[in-house]
């Protein structure tokens, strides 16, 4: 009954977006298309008093990163509204890229962040096809166009290839971490060479601005009576029920191997 009493004070309503999984072009993933009208919803429905991303991802596409970070940013702006960000288990790679569009991030004792690097993972086997005898023919139109072919042995002008793609890449990556946490980065620390924090060491390299929960800081923030209002992805019927396509379960085993890399 208090909503429809004008002249009560509503409590401060703040939408909570769940982040969680690998970043990617995949149905199953994290990517800006998947998640524009929700994170749309929680800037516009209402006058909510901040937006708070709760985050568990190891990464993934950079592109997608870079997209989902850009447009919570662009609605934080136009609306005026604060952003926190609270890391779970991991925000490493792009999921620390969605981190730092928040105004400040907050960590748990074990959470991982960090990983501001770039990586390009493949096999090779050459050795295995000719001992099995089989040959491999391929015909291109562009010297580049088999580049770093997983049935031929590694080339260093491919390696060489390889790292003048990923270096703007990493520089954007770095670009935008300090474009967002600015002073806070340590002037000391080697932030950048894709190493990972755990906890309290990210506070004090200023990758995190300290160790919270979710629930504990939003009521700090703004009160007691502060209306934490949960949103997240919603999955179609056949992902509901399970009844994957072969490149969901592909992107599975995509995902698993990024988790993989942290222990879980």
């Amino acid at each position: 009954m208090k909503r429809f009493i004008p002249f009560l004070k509503k409590p401060p309503v703040v939408p909570v977006i769940r982040l969680s999984g690998a970043i990617g072009g995949g149905g199953r993933n994290l990517n800006d298309a998947g998640l524009a009208a929700l994170i749309e919803r929680a800037f516009t429905k209402g006058k909510p008093a901040a937006v708070a991303l709760i985050i568990n991802s190891p990464g993934g596409s950079p592109v997608q990163s870079s997209l989902i970070a850009a447009r919570i940013r662009r609605l934080a702006a136009e609306k005026d509204i604060p952003v926190h960000a609270f890391v779970e288990d991991v925000a490493a790679s792009g999921g620390y890229w969605l981190a730092c569009a928040a105004d400040d991030i907050w960590v748990d004792a074990s959470s991982i962040t960090g990983s501001i690097g770039v990586i390009f993972a493949s096999f090779g086997f050459p050795e295995l096809m000719a001992r099995q005898g089989v040959e491999r023919r391929v015909v291109t139109a562009g010297t580049s166009k088999s580049l770093a072919d997983p049935f031929l042995p590694q080339k260093p002008e491919d390696i060489d290839r390889l790292k003048a793609i990923q270096q703007p890449i990493h520089d954007a990556f770095i670009q935008h971490v300090k474009d967002r946490r600015g002073a806070r980065l340590s002037a000391t620390a080697d932030l950048f060479n894709a190493d990972v924090f755990v906890g309290q060491q990210a506070v004090g390299v200023g990758l995190a601005d300290g160790i919270a929960h979710p629930v504990p800081k939003l009521k700090e923030l703004y009160g007691d009576k502060v209306r934490l209002v949960p949103l997240g992805i919603r999955r179609g019927l056949f992902q509901r029920f399970g009844l994957a396509a072969v490149d969901t379960v592909v992107g599975s085993v995509e995902e698993r191997a990024l988790w993989a890399r942290y222990g879980l």
